[in-house]
């Protein structure tokens, strides 16, 4: 099929606005989070921004590599979820954002691209899922713990590392000012096995 007449270009231009949408939400999180004192949290929503904005920009080169020359406008509809940037809020909220997108959208979009005959785009679009799907889990994480209040709280001792200077030590909680740097409890890392033990 002509990617120009394809149902593909126009869901390749929906991922770009979306991936920038998410890039951008992640970046006022991120904000969000170090207003409230969670440094670890603001360099981990960082880091979803920054790989969204990596999505954005191989979908971008993936639609000027297609598009025809004087071909560059593709017209689009879609909704955009606004929601406070409160951590108690944004957390869970983009937790299920990325799920929909996972889950859903994507798979939905690689069916089309694969079905009109793109199936390196098709492969592209579903490698992208699996990202949205590990951000999903996450972010999901993140925000049972934050409204449970267990960020920095574990039933067993666990390995707590200071994100600015190294400093480690096994207990059940973290430290509220790191022992050696004396930087706040913000900047502890949330061990991975803390994390993982929430996904879904």
């Amino acid at each position: 099929m002509d990617f120009n007449k394809s149902k593909t270009k126009e869901n390749l231009a929906r991922i770009f606005a979306a991936e920038c949408q998410d890039g951008a939400r992640y970046q006022f999180m991120a904000k969000a989070a170090l207003s409230e004192g969670y440094s670890y949290i603001s360099d981990q929503l960082k880091a979803l921004a920054k790989n969204e904005m990596a999505h954005a920009s191989m979908i971008y080169g993936l639609i000027l590599e297609k598009l025809d020359k004087g071909k560059d406008n593709v017209p689009i509809e879609a909704g955009y979820p606004f929601e406070p940037s409160l951590l108690k809020v944004s957390l869970s909220t983009s937790a299920e954002i990325e799920e929909y997108e996972a889950k859903n959208i994507y798979p939905s979009f690689a069916k089309v691209a694969k079905d009109e005959g793109f199936p390196e785009i098709a492969k592209k679009i579903l490698f992208i899922a699996k990202v949205e799907e590990t951000h999903h889990q996450k972010l999901n994480a993140f925000a049972k713990l934050y409204k449970a209040n267990k960020l920095y709280k574990n039933s067993e001792p666990i390995l707590w590392s200071c994100s600015n200077c190294g400093h480690s030590e096994m207990s059940k909680s973290a430290w509220q000012k790191c022992p050696l740097c004396e930087y706040p409890q913000g900047y502890v890392i949330v061990p991975q096995d803390k994390l993982t033990s929430l996904y879904q």
